[in-house]
Parts: structure tokens; C-alpha cells; sequence
């Protein structure tokens, strides 16, 4: 009976607190402290391009409800409000998400809150698992079909060109989210697909924990340079020999 009666009074909160959606942004901006804006969404109706897709070619998947008809990242993007607009306040996160209930939650990156580096999403899911063989401490992982994103403790855009700058070798396919920037937080939908927690934030008043982005990208290398080919870490065609490779 306990049992029962918890699990209605769990079912009474979720509703009265109001959509997925507005409960992470409110737990992002409350909680942790982290500025978010609700981002432009899918078009139901199918986007703008001449063929009512809202994307080129013979993709009928539903577009972005942005006016760009190529737009190359469809839902996954501020657009009105701008990124500018971000913030914790509560009253206007409600406002945001009582209007449009199921918009994309868009953290904006650096500041006081996180940044991010990414990768697509076969190697990152390779990286992930040599990096905890590493025993590596990693902080939250955002996850969509085509991209993971690792979230790291804010970083300067100087402290990033300093750091890049003594690599030997950086990806092309290895991109950073910080001061200025973006990241699309679960639960939200957007034209690559569901955006999910590959490493949810344990639950718990204080903000997650967040690794430096030095740490991080110190990791990946070693990671990639002490690995042997057929750890995947390489494409098939390198042979092993680049020393950051995905």
C-alpha cells in the first residue's frame, strides 16, 4: 500500500510540476545554477522547403522551425529568444515552457556554467570506454544519435587556445562548446533525434561535478596514443599512427 500511495504522490508532483521539458530546465537554472532558453523546435508541419520537408534532398523527416529551409541543425538551436536571453530565473523559464511545453532545453555554455567538448557519436562511445578503463573521472555525457557531448568545468577561450595550442594534433571532428556557445540538454527532441543522458547527473541538490577541459582532453590523447588499432580508436585507414585519430 506504501508502494501505491508513493507512486501517486510522485505521479501528483510530476503533474503539477508541468512537462519533462520544464522540469529539467527548472532543474538546470534552480538547482544548478546553469542559464538556459528554450530552443527553435522541430516544424510539425514539416518545415519550409519547397517540398514541405524542411530539409533538401528525398529527407521527409520534419524540419527546423527556424525560417532557414537548410537549416543544418534542425530544433537544435536558439533562435527567439536569442542565446543572449538565457537565464536562471524561474518565472521566466516557466513563462518559456508554459507557452511552447515541449521546446528543446539549451544550455548557454560557459560563464558560470558548463562548457562541453564533443564527438561523434561511434568514437565518443569507444572513447568513453577506454577512458574508464583509464579510470578516468568523467562528469555528465549528453548523447545524440550523431554527436556525444562530455561536459567540463567552464573554460576561457583564452585558456582553450593556450591549451590547444601545445597539441601535437587535434581532430577536425572534435568540437568545443564554450564561452558564447551552446549545448541541446535531454529531454529534448531535435532533427538528429532524442537528445539523452549517456551519464546522467546523480541526483542531489548540488550541481554535477565537472572535470577540466585540460583533464578531459589530456585523457583522449593518451587514450588514443597508447591504444592499439583494433580498439577502434583509429579509423581504418591510419594504421595507428595518429596519436589523436577519430
Amino acid at each position: 500500500m506504501r508502494e501505491i500511495l508513493g507512486r501517486r504522490r510522485r505521479l501528483w508532483y510530476r503533474r503539477k510540476k508541468g512537462p519533462i521539458q520544464l522540469e529539467a530546465a527548472l532543474t538546470c537554472a534552480a538547482e544548478w545554477g546553469w542559464p538556459v532558453l528554450p530552443g527553435v523546435g522541430l516544424n510539425a508541419s514539416g518545415g519550409n522547403s519547397p517540398d514541405g520537408s524542411g530539409r533538401s534532398g528525398g529527407d521527409r523527416g520534419r524540419g527546423c522551425a527556424c525560417p532557414d529551409p537548410e537549416c543544418v541543425v534542425p530544433g537544435a538551436h536558439p533562435f527567439d529568444p536569442g542565446i543572449l536571453a538565457a537565464t536562471t530565473d524561474e518565472r521566466m523559464i516557466r513563462w518559456w515552457w508554459t507557452n511552447r511545453p515541449t521546446a528543446p532545453v539549451v544550455l548557454a555554455t560557459g560563464g558560470r556554467a558548463p562548457c562541453a567538448l564533443s564527438l561523434p557519436a561511434v568514437p565518443a562511445a569507444r572513447a568513453l570506454a577506454v577512458l574508464d578503463r583509464m579510470d578516468m573521472r568523467l562528469g555528465p555525457v549528453v548523447a545524440t544519435p550523431t554527436r556525444w557531448s562530455l561536459l567540463v568545468a567552464p573554460y576561457s577561450l583564452e585558456q582553450l587556445g593556450e591549451l590547444l595550442f601545445v597539441k601535437d594534433c587535434v581532430p577536425s571532428s572534435l568540437r568545443f562548446h564554450g564561452e558564447g556557445g551552446y549545448l541541446v540538454l535531454p529531454p529534448s527532441e531535435t532533427g538528429a533525434g532524442q537528445v539523452r543522458w549517456e551519464r546522467a547527473p546523480l541526483p542531489g541538490s548540488a550541481a554535477p561535478w565537472l572535470p577540466d577541459v585540460e583533464a578531459v582532453v589530456d585523457a583522449l590523447v593518451e587514450a588514443t596514443a597508447t591504444s592499439a588499432p583494433e580498439s577502434g580508436l583509429y579509423p581504418p585507414d591510419a594504421g595507428g599512427s595518429s596519436r589523436l585519430a577519430y
